[in-house]
């Protein structure tokens, strides 16, 4: 058919009318259908075919669990993938020949985590028990459906706390990069996961727990873990990195040297947006409810505000000095602003958020320049970052909490001093506890001759020494043996 004979038809008068009436009969054609569908299929399913018996709707009770449930699975995983975070910000802020042994360990560290908390780390802190420590649940014995009074799925929320106590362990080895043997790590490890986190999470977090216990109508209030994680975590590294020593060769700053670069700024900065991204799941997963519409967007907001404030905060206060834009320095600032921001974010609005998250983003750098003047060697960071962050966190919602949530009410807010002085006395005797103990922890392992790999083997390189593989192979490597 040529063009002209097509558009001929196409100006047929009596063609056009019979293409409308068969387009129009087909749509009638089809709304009939549809209509019968709608119907007529339920009477025809559940009567005629007896396919599908009629159930009653479920209760409103078993809904509610079942998306709360829901809602803390997806912030697991989350904060799993921080996991990720972690590894990728050590290996980057690392020189390259500690990569393999910080991805080793972390990767280790999450599967003894995982076995420790299911034996008795989850009995420990979670089971009822007394004020000191949980004794049910053991190898998760015993578990009812849902947790206590959550109506979360109990193995969902056993999920959740491994998750937890796996970045506490994890913090852990920051401070300890580059000079720990991995026997010794492995030991370390199972003392930090499987009882000093925790018995002391207990006292916070724990049915009964005794930091839990009103004095004068207030207690300690930590709402995803400034306390409980980053301050535990930090304090415990603190401990490790003393016990360490420095490694071999470096020279500390008052003694005309300096913090080591890293050696790849490319993953660090990418494992930092990891961790930003996982704290999502970390303080809005926290309410352990999806029905909480309102909490789990504050939450969220909060946690951004005080994010981006810290990063701003840290680099501006560095520039001065050098006269330069600091990549290392903006990420820890930012970090520091999320680890501050765990404690309060459900109590502190917007506006507070961000004065959190700037006087963090101060305390990252001053805390880095504390741990240096004291040569206290800490490649990553870890103890400014989580420990006197955490610290600052925790206090700082007994001054900005609104009172508008739970009638938690903070200094500046009318509160007066009472939730304050909660706030920095059981914050203390958390981090006093982590560091005590976490102290004779290391002592105890040093004594094995397993903490510290051997001078030998430092200089070798511990990726080297301890795994036999560096993490970079460079192609002339391999160049003419067929690999």
């Amino acid at each position: 058919m040529d063009v002209m004979t097509l558009k001929a038809r196409l100006h047929d008068k009596d063609r056009q009318r019979f293409f409308l009436a068969f387009l129009g009969g087909k749509a009638i054609g089809l709304v009939v259908a549809g209509l019968a569908i709608v119907g007529l299929g339920p009477w025809i399913i559940g009567t005629a075919v007896h396919a599908v018996s009629p159930t009653a709707d479920p209760p409103i009770a078993d809904v509610v669990n079942a998306t709360n449930t829901a809602w803390v699975m997806v912030a697991t995983f989350l904060v799993f993938f921080m996991q990720a975070g972690f590894m990728m910000l050590e290996a980057g802020f690392a020189r390259t020949r500690e990569v393999v042994n910080i991805l080793q360990e972390c990767i280790v560290d999450t599967c003894l985590c995982a076995l420790l908390f299911w034996a008795f780390g989850f009995a420990f802190m979670f089971g009822v028990g007394n004020s000191f420590m949980g004794h049910e649940f053991f190898f998760l014995n015993g578990a009812p459906s849902t947790y206590g009074g959550t109506g979360i799925g109990f193995m969902a929320f056993f999920l959740f706390q491994f998750a937890f106590a796996d970045t506490c362990s994890t913090i852990t080895s920051g401070a300890m990069v580059g000079r720990t043997g991995f026997k010794g790590d492995l030991l370390y490890s199972i003392g930090v996961s499987g009882f000093i986190y925790p018995i002391i999470g207990h006292w916070v977090w724990g049915p009964g727990g005794w930091l839990q216990t009103a004095h004068n109508g207030v207690w300690l209030r930590d709402f995803a873990g400034s306390s409980v994680v980053h301050t535990m975590g930090g304090m415990i590294a603190l401990a490790g990195a003393i016990v360490l020593g420095p490694r071999l060769g470096r020279k500390f700053k008052r003694d005309g040297g300096g913090l080591p670069p890293g050696h790849d700024l490319t993953i660090a900065a990418i494992g930092g947006v990891i961790l930003w991204f996982g704290w999502y799941g970390f303080n809005p997963g926290s309410t352990l409810s999806a029905l909480d519409f309102e909490g789990i967007g504050r939450v969220a907001t909060n946690t951004t505000l005080a994010a981006a404030a810290g990063g701003l905060a840290a680099m501006a206060w560095v520039y001065p000095r050098f006269k330069k834009w600091d990549m290392g320095i903006t990420i820890n600032g930012f970090l520091g602003g999320l680890v501050a921001i765990t404690a309060p974010c459900y109590w502190v609005n917007p506006f507070g958020s961000i004065v959190i998250g700037l006087v963090a983003g101060v305390v990252v750098v001053l805390g880095i320049d504390l741990i240096e003047h004291l040569r206290i060697d800490d490649p990553i960071g870890a103890v400014a970052v989580h420990g006197l962050c955490g610290i600052w966190g925790t206090w700082s919602l007994g001054l900005f909490a609104t009172g508008q949530w739970n009638d938690v009410k903070g200094l500046f807010w009318g509160g007066g001093t009472k939730q304050l002085w909660a706030q920095v006395w059981g914050n203390a005797v958390v981090a006093i506890a982590s560091f005590v103990v976490g102290y004779i922890l290391f002592k105890a392992v040093a004594l094995t001759k397993t903490l510290r790999v051997s001078e030998e083997g430092e200089l070798e390189g511990i990726d080297i020494h301890e795994h036999g593989s560096p993490a970079y192979h460079p192609e002339s490597a391999y160049m003419g043996k067929g690999l």
